[in-house]
């Protein structure tokens, strides 16, 4: 059986987001039912992935030891549901940094297919941005939006999204769909 893979954003998808960015394991704090759906992915044989812009490291905010310590707490907190990561893909840069790996650029979600040697256009990239639908287009994936974190109001300042895609209440919702199709 060919392996299945999930590509999640993490803040506003994952765990709760932050105007003021999530810089320690403490501000790290998960979504209602968002662990439970990575949980259920992994039951049915999907492998999570998660790919995340994080330009607080070149904001000087935190440094990398601590965004490990942040992914660390996910992890673990996911081990409690019986969920697992099996990646994260970051962008340590900010947006005037001009490299390939920043959302809405296709670089992370290009460096996962070709560091797992998969075809993207059949695998769903859950975000809650603009630049994750972008990002998840440019790559040739399937982008699904979630309207936690920043979602509903990127739907509400790109309401052409209504018809164009796949759209749910939070990452439980859309892991359902995926699931069952």
């Amino acid at each position: 059986m060919m392996q299945k893979y999930i590509l999640l954003d993490r803040d506003g998808v994952i765990n709760q987001d932050s105007d003021e960015f999530i810089k320690s394991s403490e501000e790290w704090l998960p979504l209602d039912g968002s662990l439970e759906a990575i949980a259920l992915l992994n039951q049915h044989d999907y492998k999570a992935i998660v790919i995340t812009n994080q330009s607080g490291l070149a904001r000087g905010l935190f440094d990398e030891k601590t965004l490990n310590f942040i992914h660390q707490k996910m992890r673990d907190e996911l081990m409690k549901v019986g969920g697992e990561i099996e990646a994260v893909y970051f962008c340590p840069h900010q947006a005037n940094d001009l490299c390939e790996c920043r959302k809405p650029k296709a670089g992370l979600l290009l460096k996962f297919a070709a560091d797992y040697n998969v075809d993207l256009s059949e695998i769903a990239f859950v975000g809650d941005s603009l630049r994750d639908i972008q990002a998840a287009q440019n790559a040739g994936a399937i982008p699904i939006l979630v309207k936690t974190g920043n979602g509903a109001k990127t739907l509400q300042n790109n309401p052409q999204l209504l018809t164009s895609l796949l759209i749910f209440e939070n990452l439980y919702d859309a892991a359902k769909h995926i699931i069952d199709r």
